[in-house]
């Protein structure tokens, strides 16, 4: 069994399906990485070098975008991926910026019927 997954050949990480240890070689598909430091079951692994700002790509879709430098091998986590999944205070954010009406259905006003 493969120590670490990786579903799209845009990922820039893979998913450790077990622990990996610092120092273990780890190979998914074409690429081959030390492991720099423990990674836990279910975490990530750097399968290059991710510089601060670029997109961290995992099963073909940004996560996240580094926040600082990530090495091959490193553990890519919350310490070094800014992530926007799940942040409904962006997307309000992004939606007053835009114009767009979040506003939940409760909020909204009801048209009257017409007499």
């Amino acid at each position: 069994m493969n120590a670490a997954l990786v579903i799209s050949e845009r990922d820039n990480v893979a998913t450790a399906l077990e622990p990996l240890e610092k120092g273990r070689m780890v190979t998914v598909r074409d690429k081959t990485v030390l492991v720099a430091e423990p990674i836990a079951r279910g975490h990530k692994v750097a399968l290059q070098a991710i510089r601060t700002g670029e997109a961290v790509i995992k099963y073909g879709s940004p996560i996240g975008n580094a926040s600082r430098d990530i090495e091959p091998g490193a553990h890519v986590h919350t310490h070094n991926v800014a992530s926007t999944r799940g942040r409904g205070d962006l997307a309000a954010r992004e939606g007053v910026a835009s114009g767009v009406n979040r506003t939940s259905a409760a909020e909204r006003p009801t048209a009257e019927p017409a007499e």
